[in-house]
């Protein structure tokens, strides 16, 4: 039983992770503005934003995997 919930788990982590990097990626390279009230997100936080939620995608998959 748990181990079906931590398979669950990984599963759902590794695409909720993969989602927002795609999304993080997508917005870096179509240089899209990111407005909050008066503040401008720079590109650049998209990019460590990707790597970021990348790697974690990538490690959920991993120990799905193992």
């Amino acid at each position: 039983m748990l181990q079906n919930s931590m398979q669950a788990y990984l599963i759902v982590s590794a695409a909720i992770f993969g989602i927002v990097a795609i999304i993080h990626l997508v917005r870096a390279v179509n240089t899209w503005a990111f407005v909050i009230g008066p503040v401008t997100i720079p590109v650049t936080v998209s990019w460590v934003g990707f790597v970021l939620t990348a790697a974690l995608c990538l490690w959920s998959i991993r120990l799905f995997t193992s």
